[in-house]
């Protein structure tokens, strides 16, 4: 299998509503809980391209450009954007769906970056 469709096997897609539980005192969801779902959507796509332990290393700014009010329909996507020899960057934008339209936009958008272990935490090839 190349590179490329590699990447393109390991696309993760997740969709959430966005309920009460989850928002803050404006009505919109929680940064923290947004970067928790971005979290989780690059480990998977990171563990999808590698098959191998993944662990997150860093995530770097990350862009909240939109709020996303309590009661939408969100789409979560990562994508491998770049590899290395242990290392690969995951980049997840979510996307906000109206319920009752056809209203779509990117909301938040960010990168992750994470490593291949072995059984002893420690860094692993990515390609073996």
């Amino acid at each position: 299998m190349t590179h490329e469709e590699k990447i393109q096997r390991s696309e993760t897609r997740i969709f959430k509503a966005v309920f009460p539980n989850t928002t803050n005192h404006y009505d919109t969801l929680f940064g923290g809980t947004a970067m928790q779902l971005m979290d989780e959507v690059a480990f998977i796509t990171a563990t999808r391209y590698a098959r191998k332990r993944m662990v997150t290393v860093s995530s770097d700014k990350i862009d909240f450009k939109k709020p996303i009010p309590a009661g939408t329909i969100v789409e979560l996507i990562g994508r491998v954007s770049h590899t290395g020899n242990t290392s690969l960057q995951v980049l997840v934008e979510i996307f906000v769906e109206e319920m009752y339209s056809e209203e779509r936009y990117r909301a938040i958008s960010g990168t992750f970056t994470f490593v291949a272990i072995d059984e002893y935490k420690r860094p692993v090839p990515l390609e073996a």
